[in-house]
């Protein structure tokens, strides 16, 4: 039978081994539900993108996985993944096939001298060897249909792109092997409020036209509010709210969500008065 979830993290911890240690996820347990929209909330530093990171071992040095567990519920076999069990030739296979990433800032991790068709090719070749040169070109121009970049711009280099169709792209090589998780981190940040409307509405219909879950990274909470199902917020590596959106947003019970949703002016009220906290009198 297949989980309700498909990822469930238990216990898990990340410490910086320098002088002194830093303890940067502090025993965080949640899952993720399958189909869901997951906002993780915070401000800079508390430990959002380590999470993320970690889950996926993609973690460097000084950075350590000091103990926990990531469980990955396969909906296409049924079976429960141990992702800290796997080697790393495993891994590797694993990433981009199940759980794919779209980094912070990766509108410019395109590479400038690499067109763009060539570039979405790459990740078919690497992951789906036994297809043909033929069945990759017609999937790379699917893609770029799907996430609303004609196919015409398969030949393009990034520099002829604007920002959001170089989003547009790194959103779909994330969808090109049909993840069932995809973790966005941050991936609004540089775009003008008009684009990024515009991708936070492709991403939820795309969400609900294949299914897949979304871990949506960022400090801006009003955004989550809109697109998420449920948001966790972390503050100093640890989670201290989660909950659904409109329970955040009606009735946070930790102070810090509270102090949170307090720092966002309201664009109806007097000059001076903020997003509603959860308290009588805000706006």
């Amino acid at each position: 039978m297949t989980s309700e979830n498909v990822v469930t993290v238990d216990g898990f911890s990340v410490v910086y081994e320098v002088e002194p240690p830093v303890r940067a996820v502090q025993d965080v347990s949640l899952s993720i539900r399958r189909g869901e929209i997951l906002g993780l909330a915070g401000e800079s530093g508390c430990g959002k993108t380590t999470l993320a990171y970690g889950i996926q071992r993609l973690l460097k040095p000084p950075a350590v996985i000091s103990s926990g567990s990531a469980t990955f519920h396969d909906a296409d076999t049924g079976e429960d993944v141990d992702l800290f069990g796997l080697d790393a030739e495993q891994m590797r296979a694993f990433r981009w096939d199940k759980v794919s990433m779209v980094f912070q800032g990766a509108m410019n991790a395109l590479n400038p001298v690499t067109a763009i068709g060539k570039q979405l090719d790459d990740v078919f070749l690497t992951h789906r060897p036994q297809m043909s040169a033929a069945q990759r070109r017609e999937e790379c121009a699917q893609l770029l249909e799907i996430v609303g970049v004609g196919k015409d711009r398969l030949r393009s280099f990034p520099h002829e792109l604007s920002g959001g169709m170089r989003q547009r792209v790194m959103i779909a090589m994330a969808l090109a092997l049909k993840p069932q998780l995809m973790i966005m981190d941050e991936p609004t940040t540089a775009l003008d409020v008009l684009v990024q409307r515009e991708i936070l509405q492709q991403i939820s219909d795309l969400r609900r036209e294949f299914g897949f879950s979304v871990v949506f990274i960022t400090h801006d909470l009003p955004l989550l509010l809109e697109i998420s199902d449920r948001i966790a917020v972390m503050r100093e590596g640890r989670i201290v709210e989660l909950d659904t959106a409109e329970n955040i947003y009606r009735h946070p019970q930790h102070p810090y969500t509270q102090k949170l949703l307090g720092s966002f002016p309201s664009l109806t009220g007097e000059r001076g008065d903020f997003v509603r906290t959860g308290r009588e009198g805000a706006a």
